[in-house]
């Protein structure tokens, strides 16, 4: 074994980042041997100097973390901080000053991925960020180097452990969503600002890191579809329950069937009970793949927290360590395929629609040839009536999803028509 120490920077020192650094700490003996050198703690570049980060020597705390980056003998740099920037301008600095990284930041490596892959490449270091997606369940590396034989096509899962709690809690309980997320924000699942979770923003970003990765193309944050879950009501998960489904807010990345392009996007849709996606409780996170060797494959585990995030990171770190011993460097960008990213309207996907409508004969024929104009088949139909006022519900076959929302809109101008109640993809079949 060296007995040199690699030496590491860590750039914030928060839930995840404090918990890498205990880890680091306590578990030192067992990094060293598994890595074959040992690993020391360098830097921790925080905001707030001032407060007391139990088990972290103060001496190597600094609030001047582009320092920390250039100082030349750092050999790995985790970036667990967050954000665009400064976290873009400091991994790159990394990089130019002869340091790999660890990073969990899923924003970044979905808004400007390229840039990182390059600089990376360029120096010839290391880029790991399985924490950036799906917290302790190793996913990216399966995706990069375990399947790199195969033709992955198709990733669904459910990539946010907040999201799923809240949809759990609607689902066992019967709350509404007001309910479930107050639940949520008091055991510690929501922020403060709920946003980024409940409105699809962090689930598109892990989308778009895993469709890039699972298809060998670039795809961007901009190029996901999203829809969140704050639209989501009682009534759309008892109307999932009458026809054996449960609703999750999925992200699905998807290879066109001729091979000619890929599809991601985020949003609500039902899945039957049948799926082992169903299954999935609480604030746990699970990654459906489908690869045409490999077949059907699934990840579950904690998709969120200090702990399970940390071992994610340092699962990287040992990685990345071994590779600067074997003076040698992992996998980097693959985007061969340079696939474009058709946009949702291209998607063929299923609807389960709710409308509220006259009650008196001749209005599901109205309906039906609304649907027929259109060019959608309909796969199941159930009418309920009282006092001259009615609820329709229809589910649809497998059409694009443009030929669907004009279907919708074109239901909305007939007069028979009260108003649409809810519209939801199903999915999972």
């Amino acid at each position: 074994m060296r007995t040199r120490p690699l030496k590491v920077a860590l750039l914030g020192c928060g839930v995840v980042g404090s918990e890498v650094a205990r880890i680091m700490t306590t578990h030192a003996e067992d990094l060293a041997a598994r890595i074959g050198a040992p690993v020391e703690l360098a830097g921790v570049a925080v905001r707030r100097p001032s407060k007391v980060r139990e088990g972290i020597d103060p001496a190597l705390i600094t609030t001047d973390a582009t320092a920390l980056v250039k100082r030349g003998d750092i050999d790995v740099v985790i970036e667990v901080i967050g954000g665009i920037e400064p976290a873009r301008t400091l991994i790159t600095s990394a990089f130019e000053h002869g340091a790999s990284v660890v990073s969990a930041n899923k924003a970044l490596l979905a808004e400007d991925g390229a840039t990182l892959y390059a600089a990376a490449e360029e120096h010839e270091k290391d880029l790991y960020f399985e924490a950036a997606v799906a917290g302790a369940i190793p996913l990216i590396r399966p995706l990069r180097e375990s399947l790199a034989g195969d033709k992955v096509n198709r990733v669904l899962g459910i990539v946010n452990g907040t999201t799923n709690f809240i949809l759990d809690k609607m689902d066992s309980s019967g709350a509404g969503y007001s309910e479930a997320l107050d639940e949520a924000t008091a055991l510690g699942y929501a922020e403060a600002d709920p946003t980024a979770d409940v409105e699809g923003f962090d689930a598109a970003a892990k989308a778009a890191i895993l469709a890039g990765i699972a298809f060998h193309t670039r795809v961007r944050l901009d190029d996901v579809y999203r829809e969140g879950l704050t639209d989501v009501s009682a009534a759309d998960i008892a109307s999932a329950k009458r026809i054996g489904c449960t609703v999750k807010l999925l992200a699905i990345c998807e290879r066109a069937a001729d091979g000619k392009s890929v599809t991601a996007r985020v949003h609500p849709a039902m899945i039957p009970l049948s799926h082992p996606l169903a299954s999935v409780r609480e604030a746990y996170n699970a990654v459906f793949v489908e690869a045409e060797a490999a077949g059907q494959l699934m990840f579950y585990g904690p998709g969120a927290g200090g702990s399970p995030t940390a071992s994610a990171v340092l699962g990287d770190l040992v990685a990345v360590c071994r590779n600067r011993l074997a003076e040698s460097t992992g996998p980097g960008e693959s985007a061969y395929t340079q696939l474009p990213v058709s946009p949702m309207g291209d998607v063929v996907t299923r609807y389960h629609i709710s409308l509220d409508v006259a009650d008196k004969p001749g209005v599901l024929a109205q309906v039906a040839t609304v649907f027929a104009e259109h060019g959608v088949s309909i796969d199941t139909v159930r009418q309920q009536g009282k006092d001259g006022e009615a609820s329709l519900v229809v589910v649809t076959h497998r059409a694009p999803d443009a030929a669907l929302s004009g279907t919708v809109e074109a239901l909305r101008k007939l007069d028979t028509v009260r108003g649409v109640a809810s519209i939801m993809r199903v999915e999972g079949e």
